[in-house]
């Protein structure tokens, strides 16, 4: 980054809230003593920028300070407007409208030089989103909620209920092609990730009388997917965790070979993929800790691999993806007699 472009980006960031000359840094990519002469130099130019001291200090920008008009480089326009195309392949968002008009808004602004640089990469490159079919007419009352730090009660779909949950928000994501809520759930007395989509009410609500200790914004925790275990109500899943003491604690170490094929699942997964790790060719080796709450959804993902896997510990993982593998020959042998019959 040229140092006009730094000293652009500074007066960008301060604009917008405190930072320290660490914070710049890091977002920069330089030391913090450049930062630090980028600031002076700044303030020579007679950009009002201040200092707060003490421990919660920083630089900020006087109020009522502003900028000329934005100029975008062909490298900004393009990470901006493709970032805009990615939002309007989602089937409902709360800014509709919005998605449109503010590439529009932007593209307008663009000099013709950069517009006609920009217009041909975006015909070649795209933020892939699967498409879905569903809305989310309670998503934007939902972010008001959750950015007030509110208890939120929601009437929610799941594969095995349909009830009234209260609820705390912490985080509203898109992956995938649909809307993702990080939420404790006072029901479960956990951290849940729930689907936007399967919610058909949104209210905010009282708190519990007995609040749970939440996490900081931004901070990481575990959350329990939204699932349940598809065994059948003589299911050995159950037996296999009554002879696994380790799932007594609060997780459990996996530990797999994987396939190249089987690396390409997995590596998908953003808790599981930065655990991979290649031993041969054309094999990969994953090992880690995983709560104990995810149980099922590892004994599903394994069974799906199939032969692209193999477990090696916990042995009980293994027994209960087998149980599944042998309830579903089962499934199959009797529906074949009776279609013979």
């Amino acid at each position: 980054m040229k140092r006009s472009d730094r000293l652009m980006a500074i007066v960008l960031a301060l604009g917008q809230h405190k930072e320290t000359a660490a914070s710049l840094a890091d977002k920069l990519e330089v030391s913090r003593r450049t930062i630090l002469r980028d600031i002076q130099s700044l303030t020579e130019l007679g950009v009002p920028v201040y200092a707060l001291n003490g421990v919660k200090g920083g630089y900020r920008l006087m109020e009522g300070y502003t900028l000329p008009p934005l100029q975008l480089d062909t490298n900004e326009a393009l990470t901006l407007l493709l970032s805009l195309d990615s939002m309007t392949a989602y089937a409902d968002t709360p800014f509709n409208k919005e998605r449109w008009t503010v590439m529009d808004k932007v593209k307008s602004i663009l000099s013709p030089e950069t517009l006609n640089k920009v217009a041909p990469l975006l015909k070649h490159m795209t933020v892939e989103v699967p498409r879905r079919s569903y809305t989310v007419p309670h998503l934007s009352r939902l972010m008001e909620l959750t950015a007030q730090a509110k208890w939120v009660s929601v009437f929610y779909r799941s594969q095995s209920h349909q009830r009234t949950l209260l609820i705390r928000p912490q985080r509203i994501y898109a992956a995938h092609g649909f809307w993702y809520c990080e939420t404790y759930s006072q029901i479960h007395r956990e951290e849940r990730l729930l689907r936007v989509d399967r919610m058909s009410q949104v209210e905010e609500a009282e708190p519990p009388p007995t609040l749970p200790d939440l996490p900081e914004l931004g901070q990481d925790y575990v959350l329990q997917q939204d699932y349940v275990c598809e065994e059948n109500s003589s299911g050995g899943l159950d037996a296999s965790k009554r002879n696994f003491p380790a799932l007594a604690r609060t997780s459990f170490t996996l530990k797999a070979k994987l396939t190249y094929r089987g690396m390409l699942e997995v590596e998908r997964d953003e808790h599981l993929g930065e655990k991979l790790v290649m031993i041969a060719e054309d094999e990969w080796l994953l090992e880690g800790e995983l709560p104990v709450s995810e149980w099922d959804w590892t004994v599903r993902l394994f069974y799906f691999l199939g032969t692209d896997a193999y477990i090696i510990a916990p042995s009980a993982l293994g027994e209960a993806v087998a149980i599944k593998a042998r309830a579903t020959l089962r499934h199959y042998s009797n529906t074949e007699k009776e279609n013979r019959s």
